[in-house]
Order: structure tokens, then C-alpha cells, then sequence
């Protein structure tokens, strides 16, 4: 077996245990080689994308169920199949030998033989998908919400664009442009922002181009304070330490705090849904609040197949209560900015909607936008600016 396709296998099924694809794949592809670890990603995160359209095809190519079958077979079927439809680069022949001998690794032998059987029926020729949300291969609650809430037309845009590898962008704060040499590059309507056509992204950090906006919105000016609440892993915080040295970055995960280590900002450990410890009030807050994150589902598409409605209350509840606790701390004429990076009406405007119901009559919303896949570039976000007068 290749190391790619072995590797794809083993993360696939540390994914369905509960691990993240991004992070497995970033800590299990560090000793392999470029071309190795970007095979690995591809077949890791195209499987995740198109995880259901996947199934699908198992059961119209074998007539079984996949969620019949032992993890470890549909798990070497899907990697088999997403080659045969998907890949181009791929010869046939070894897609299907491979997933069988993968099948044997796991000490599955015994259906080797069936794995081999479907595979070799695999072909690209159209066939009929039971409805929308399996061939755009997304739940169908939560297609169902999409496509009331953005329209039909505007849900499968949204699900199509999360098939597919989500564009890189990089940051480049000011007066580091001269290290943009070698690379082709392209700048977007956001100052530092660039789409990364070609070359490595190094020195510089990936930032998806939703998650630099959202940083403008805050009207930083040199010297202004600015408190960056929920800041792991420290991107934003990154972000406006370019136009202010004065930023205090908050997280209640202590050890993601520590992996912040090379981001000088002032570093606090703590629980943002109760009191902030602070006796004095600020002119800038950020609060980008933990969500569901369905915004960002073409780079961790996983979370596809593990989110329930019920977690979107669960989230709402937090937010709200978050950004309670943050208004608190807003200073007389300050901006306070909340976002998340997801698409859910109860994680954005509804948040806003209910934290301010009860808040101090002083509180005004200034600005209120979402970006959405297939509309604007990059993930999708939620944010709402805040005045206090």
C-alpha cells in the first residue's frame, strides 16, 4: 500500500472515533512527503465532503446498506470509490487494489473479495440520487433549514461550494509584501489579504479571507485597547496587533492560550459566560464565539455528519450569554464586534437579537452582515457591530 492511502485509512477511522480531520492530519502527515501528505489530504477531506454521496454509491454498486457494513469496509469502499469518480490522476487499477489490500490490513479478509467485486462496477456514468441532499451530500435537516432560510437555489449553492477545496488565503501584515516574491498571489478589498494561487504559504499565516474582515470591523486605530475574547488559535488577535501593541487575548482553553506563545499579546486564562475580572471597561471588544461552525464546512467537513439540531440551541444559549458578559465590559462610545462562522440564524442575528433585549438602552447595533458561501469569497460568517454611547 502507498503511505498516502494508508494514512487516509487510519485518520478516516480516528475521524469517526471523534478526532478532528484538520488537526489529525496536520500532526500524522508532518514525516511524509510533500506529494504523500497532500494525496493524504485530498482522499482524507474529499471522503468527508462527499461522505454521503459516497454511501449512496456503495449501495447502488453492492446493493448493501453502508451503515450495514463494518466500519473498516465502507471506510476502504468510500476511499476506493471517491478515486474512482472523483480523481482524475488516479489509475483505476490501483484504487481498487489498493482499498482491498486495505481491507486485509485491517484484518477484514474475509470481504476482501466484496470490496473487490464493487469496486471493479464503479464507473462515472450518471445515476439517479434519491433527492438533493444526497447527491449535494449534506443532511437533510440541515438542507432543509439552509433552503428556508437563504431559498432553495441559494442552499444547493452553498452545499455545492462545500464539495469542493475551500481557496487559501494568506496574511501579510503591512511592510512584508517584499516576501511575497516567488509566489503568485492575488489581493482581495481587504488590506494584508491575499489569495494564494501558487507557492508555499510560508512565512506568512493561512487566514481565510471571512475571518480578516471580520477584524476590520472593529476600527482599530494605533493605541486603542482592544480585548479579544474566545481568541484561540490567535489569528484575529495576530491580526490587529498590526495596528495596535494593546491587545489582551482572552480563552478559557489554557492550553490553546500557550500555543498562542509566539503572538505578543497579553495572555488571560479564563471563563467568558461569567463575570469578567476586569475594574476597567474597554473601547474595542471582539468576541468571535465557539459555534457550530457550518460557515467552514469545506475545510472541516466532518462536522457535516456529527451536528444534531439540538446543538444549535446548546450554542445559542452560550452565545447569548457570552455576549451578555461582554457588553458589560464595552466602554462609554466603544465597539464592541460579535461573529461566528456559521450560517445558523440562531448563532448570529438571534444572538444579537436576544442579548440586547435585555441589555442597557445604551447599546445600538451599528452593522449587521453575513457572508455566504457561493456569494462571497471564502467561509461563511455571521457579524454584528455594537455601539455603546
Amino acid at each position: 500500500m502507498t503511505p498516502a492511502r494508508k494514512k487516509a485509512f487510519e485518520i478516516l477511522r480516528l475521524v469517526e472515533g471523534g478526532g478532528y480531520a484538520a488537526d489529525l492530519l496536520y500532526a500524522r502527515t508532518k514525516t511524509m512527503s510533500s506529494r504523500d501528505a497532500a494525496l493524504t489530504e485530498e482522499l482524507v477531506l474529499g471522503v468527508l465532503r462527499r461522505k454521503r454521496q459516497l454511501d449512496h454509491l456503495i449501495e447502488y454498486f453492492s446493493g448493501e446498506p453502508a451503515d450495514r457494513l463494518d466500519r473498516e469496509v465502507r471506510i476502504a469502499l468510500e476511499l476506493g470509490i471517491y478515486q474512482l469518480c472523483f480523481l482524475d490522476r488516479i489509475p483505476p487499477h490501483a484504487a481498487v487494489s489498493e482499498s482491498v489490500d486495505l481491507v486485509k490490513h485491517a484484518h477484514k479478509r474475509s470481504a476482501a473479495g466484496f470490496v473487490n467485486a464493487v469496486l471493479r462496477k464503479v464507473n462515472r456514468d450518471p445515476i439517479p440520487w434519491p433527492n438533493r441532499a444526497v447527491e449535494l451530500s449534506v443532511p437533510d435537516w440541515l438542507f432543509e433549514r439552509w433552503s428556508k432560510f437563504y431559498g432553495p437555489e441559494g442552499a444547493e449553492r452553498i452545499a455545492r461550494v462545500f464539495l469542493e477545496p475551500p481557496k487559501t488565503y494568506i496574511r501579510v501584515p503591512p511592510g512584508r509584501e517584499s516576501e511575497l516574491a516567488g509566489k503568485k498571489v492575488e489581493p482581495t478589498e481587504i488590506p494584508g489579504c491575499y489569495l494564494l494561487l501558487e507557492g508555499d504559504a510560508r512565512p506568512f499565516r493561512r487566514q481565510d479571507i471571512s475571518s480578516q474582515w471580520v477584524v476590520t470591523l472593529l476600527d482599530l486605530q494605533p493605541g486603542t485597547t482592544l480585548l479579544d475574547l474566545c481568541a484561540a488559535p490567535g489569528n484575529k488577535t495576530a491580526q490587529a496587533l498590526e495596528i495596535t501593541p494593546s491587545v489582551i487575548a482572552c480563552d478559557r482553553n489554557f492550553r490553546k492560550l500557550v500555543q498562542m506563545e509566539g503572538i505578543p499579546a497579553t495572555r488571560i486564562a479564563l471563563d467568558a459566560l461569567k463575570p469578567l475580572p476586569f475594574r476597567t471597561n474597554f473601547p474595542r471588544i471582539l468576541l468571535d464565539a465557539p459555534c457550530s461552525g457550518t460557515g467552514t464546512l469545506a475545510r472541516n467537513p466532518e462536522i457535516k455528519w456529527r451536528l444534531v439540531p439540538e446543538q444549535l440551541e446548546q450554542h445559542h444559549k452560550r452565545q447569548v450569554q457570552l455576549l451578555r458578559t461582554a457588553l458589560e465590559v464595552l466602554a462609554p462610545g466603544g465597539v464592541l464586534v460579535y461573529s461566528t462562522c456559521s450560517l445558523e440564524y440562531e448563532e448570529g442575528e438571534q444572538v444579537v437579537s436576544e442579548a440586547l433585549e435585555e441589555a442597557d438602552a445604551r447599546f445600538r447595533i451599528e452593522y449587521l452582515a453575513r457572508r455566504i458561501p457561493g456569494v462571497d469569497a471564502g467561509d461563511g460568517f455571521f457579524a454584528a457591530v455594537i455601539s455603546s454611547e
